[in-house]
């Protein structure tokens, strides 16, 4: 962090397994902060402070240490976001010190459709115009996308007691997708989003269904940005499918000068690639599912793995594809002892519940 915690806040977790949540809490962090833990405490630091969390009894004690008020209150959301996401049907308790008071969250900003096109038969690109566009700048990737019911004044989140987020409900009730911030122009204040239009039979699609019909003048808001800060080294290996497409592309393109980097990439067949410039160096190998034995659903997970053996210790590893996939490569990389500064392995997808 850049300068000392001054805004302070405590909270009291009551989940029906407190050590399961911390377990929780810890794997989920560890790529998007850094995590220290002992046996019943972990402390997560990360650029806009500092969360300490320790097990009494049944409860779940949290202490939140940041830089102002604004990321002291993003910090308290994002906790109590994740932990009731951990509890999943199970009941949690959670209050903190002083309740969460905010009528409209900090890093809201409502952007406006400027035009939408294919990129690939499958990915579809959505521009949008945004009246401040630096906090995208450099920043994490990922935002989450906000849309209004159709032919409705848009009513945007506020927050709860507890710290989450307050959604609208019933006719004002949004549509909410995570995605990733493909590209910012800050000269022209627009952001690019890429969607996968992803048809599955039997499985709605509502985010692809916006991209599909998008159309300027739409009003939105994204929420963000947070987490999948672009790695900072001279080497950088890459690997993911369509949904970690977008990031890899921008890592690429806002690698400096110079910078070494090698991917591998799973899409559908060779009509879903697409070029990826960079004024770095970049060997990509594409892998085409259309091709694979049938049955094989851990073909990229494997390729990473070999490729990865061969990979200097010193290079950044950046991967995001499903879970199990995901999984296995952390497995490998925690193995062979991979420094976990110069390491971020995210699951964007289940393929149980594709």
């Amino acid at each position: 962090m850049n300068a000392l915690p001054q805004f302070k806040l405590t909270g009291v977790a009551l989940p029906k397994d407190a050590l399961k949540m911390l377990d929780e809490v810890c794997e989920h962090f560890v790529e998007h902060a850094e995590v220290r833990r002992t046996e019943n405490a972990a402390t997560l630091t990360s650029e806009i402070g500092t969360a300490d969390m320790r097990l009494d009894g049944g409860r779940l004690l949290i202490d939140l240490a940041c830089p102002s008020d604004e990321t002291l209150q993003m910090s308290r959301t994002v906790i109590a976001e994740h932990l009731f996401y951990f509890a999943g049907e199970d009941p949690l308790e959670l209050t903190w010190s002083e309740p969460a008071t905010r009528s409209r969250l900090a890093n809201l900003h409502e952007v406006t459709v400027v035009s939408a096109e294919d990129v690939t038969p499958h990915m579809r690109r959505v521009i949008f115009a945004c009246t401040d566009v630096k906090p995208f700048i450099g920043e994490g990737m990922h935002v989450r996308l906000l849309v209004p019911p159709k032919g409705r004044t848009p009513v945007w989140p506020g927050l709860r007691d507890d710290g989450r987020i307050a959604w609208p409900e019933g006719e004002d009730a949004l549509l909410v997708r995570v995605y990733t911030i493909r590209a910012v122009n800050a000269e022209r204040g627009e952001l690019s989003v890429d969607f996968l239009q992803h048809p599955l039979p039997g499985v709605a699609t509502p985010g692809a269904d916006f991209a599909r019909d998008a159309q300027p003048g739409d009003r939105l808001a994204l929420l963000g940005p947070g987490g999948g800060d672009l790695p900072q080294a001279e080497t950088i290996f890459l690997a993911g499918d369509e949904s970690a497409l977008p990031a890899i592309a921008r890592i690429a393109a806002e690698a400096p000068e110079g910078t070494r980097m090698q991917a591998i990439i799973e899409v559908a067949d060779a009509a879903e690639e697409q070029p990826l410039p960079t004024t770095g160096t970049l060997d990509i190998r594409w892998l085409h599912r259309a091709s694979y034995p049938a049955g094989n659903k851990n073909m990229l997970a494997q390729t990473v793995i070999e490729a990865l053996a061969a990979v200097d210790e010193e290079a950044f590893v950046w991967v995001a594809c499903e879970r199990e996939d995901v999984r296995l490569v952390r497995a490998f990389l925690k193995g062979r002892g991979h420094d976990r500064t110069r390491t971020y392995a995210a699951w964007y997808w289940e393929r149980d519940n594709a």
